[in-house]
């Protein structure tokens, strides 16, 4: 596997830029997601980063079923094709089902896979096939050795831009845990690699049928993954995360955001991993 990959035009691996995926987890309305695109395409383009917006159409593997899911495939697709077409920023969302893959491949640049789906061979053959970036995410029962088994199955249809998403590893119950030496043991197997944030300081199913979250120690957490050595920064940002509809103990409000960014940079920049301007 190549230590680049190209994800919507930007060369993305060691030597490169950040590559940045920043965006509410769901769509909550359509007004709600075109407004923190605008936001955060105006963030990244300050600090001059390459940027995806990432939103949910249908979050299918909530807690309690009770749970909000968001608009769904036929509406989520049209909200985030105006946000495309509008705001002029690539759009990343993910994909639970096979039926699911074509549709969304018409509309966004990157396809995600779920880290509880990273092993469904199918689903990891029909996302790479599109020819589409592929974020892979790590399941939360994957070690980082072994996470490289997806990866293949991604790049063997012949699609080489796979991204993979360290999102924390399952560690007991109703947390999650990173370990610093998986991102070198993915580097190490040709693997380009992203750190997500937000997810990784979830306390999965903590609360009465909700998944809690850490918010306060996202900084540290992305600090270390940035001296540590990734490729890419994915965070989940909402205007009022204590009133999302998904994963608010988690998310970053923008200001929160802008700084996290502002110290990876600085990390990397220091480190040597930020190419000069």
């Amino acid at each position: 596997m190549s230590p680049r990959i190209n994800l919507c035009g930007h060369e993305v691996g060691p030597g490169q830029k950040l590559f940045v995926i920043a965006g509410p987890d769901s769509i909550e309305s359509e007004e709600m997601a075109l407004r923190h695109a605008k936001l955060l395409k105006e963030i990244t383009s300050r600090l001059g980063v390459p940027y995806a917006f990432k939103c949910s159409y249908d979050k299918a593997n909530r807690t309690s079923g009770k749970s909000f899911r968001g608009p769904g495939l036929k509406e989520g697709l049209r909200i985030l094709a105006r946000i495309k077409r509008e705001v002029g920023v690539p759009i990343l969302t993910d994909v639970h089902e096979t039926s699911h893959v074509a549709p969304a491949a018409e509309v966004v640049d990157i396809i995600q896979i779920p880290a509880f789906l990273c092993r469904q061979t199918d689903l990891v053959e029909a996302v790479a096939r599109t020819g589409k970036g592929v974020n892979l995410k790590k399941g939360q029962f994957v070690a980082p050795k072994d996470i490289v088994h997806s990866a293949r199955k991604a790049v063997e249809t012949g699609n080489p831009n796979v991204l993979v998403t360290e999102r924390g590893a399952t560690f007991g119950y109703n947390n999650l845990v990173v370990d610093m030496r998986g991102f070198a043991q993915m580097r190490e197997a040709g693997l380009v690699v992203c750190f997500d944030a937000t997810h990784s300081v979830q306390l999965p199913s903590s609360g009465d049928g909700q998944t809690g979250g850490e918010r306060k120690f996202v900084s540290l957490l992305a600090r270390s993954a940035a001296a540590a050595g990734i490729d890419a920064l994915f965070t989940e940002v909402h205007e009022d995360p204590d009133r999302a509809l998904c994963d608010g103990p988690c998310s970053l409000n923008p200001q929160m955001f802008e700084d996290v960014l502002r110290q990876v940079l600085g990390i990397r920049r220091v480190l040597g991993h930020e190419p000069a301007e």
